[in-house]
């Protein structure tokens, strides 16, 4: 499970329990009990329990963090100690366009839309992707607990004789077509989604043709924090 999810459903469980012990002792306190001694021992009981709760969140919220934190420094230290490539470092290997960024600790996996789109289309290319899938093993791999966001992104060309209304839906459905692509390859549904940002986030100039190119395209993005 990836860090995110993990707290959250920590957190989540965490109140839970702390609701039913907060119900269980205003019963107590409201059910005409005589006896002060038991109240006062039943409050503190309960006292007992939601900071044992508290001190269990916060050493495993610490436990993740540092977690998080040793891996991106294994990284940075690999790419700058050892010389190896944003590629090479995180395991995804040469020949594939990889970017590291310690700050936001994430590392994002970039495709060209060429390679499993045609031009307009959602569907990929073919039935299998020699790329989806070794990204996909890689993140089996190295990355089994962590949060995946595949987002889609086109040039500013509107789009023409084709069923999707704009640019923001079609590059939202090819992100949704990696998604469900990898979901089916063992992929956990619950840690991956598909975002669409049309042509919002330009790499290179709109300009130009080949401007245009870099633009459309897919990026993986795992988050290592």
């Amino acid at each position: 499970m990836k860090v995110a999810d993990k707290t959250e459903k920590l957190a989540s469980d965490k109140l839970k329990t702390i609701i039913l012990l907060i119900c269980l002792f205003s019963v107590a306190l409201f059910s005409g009990c005589t006896d002060w001694k038991k109240k006062y021992e039943g409050q503190l009981a309960v006292s007992k329990n939601l900071e044992g709760l508290l001190f269990r969140e916060r050493t495993e919220k610490t436990k993740l963090a540092e977690e998080s934190q040793k891996a991106i420094d294994d990284l940075q230290r690999q790419i700058a100690e050892l010389n190896k490539s944003p590629a090479e470092a995180t395991g995804f290997g040469e020949g594939y366009d990889v970017k590291f960024d310690p700050s936001a600790g994430t590392i994002t996996v970039t495709l060209e839309n060429t390679i499993l789109f045609s031009s307009g289309q959602a569907m990929l290319k073919q039935a299998t992707s020699r790329e989806l899938d070794h990204i996909q093993s890689v993140l089996k791999q190295k990355y089994p607990n962590n949060r995946i966001d595949v987002v889609g992104h086109t040039d500013t060309d509107p789009i023409k004789k084709s069923k999707w209304k704009d640019n923001l839906e079609l590059s939202a459905q090819r992100a949704l077509t990696v998604v469900r692509y990898l979901i089916e390859r063992g992929i956990g549904e619950e840690k991956i989604r598909a975002v669409g940002c049309g042509a919002a986030r330009p790499v290179a100039s709109n300009a130009t043709a080949a401007g245009k190119e870099k633009n459309r395209r897919v990026e993986i993005v795992v988050f290592v924090r």
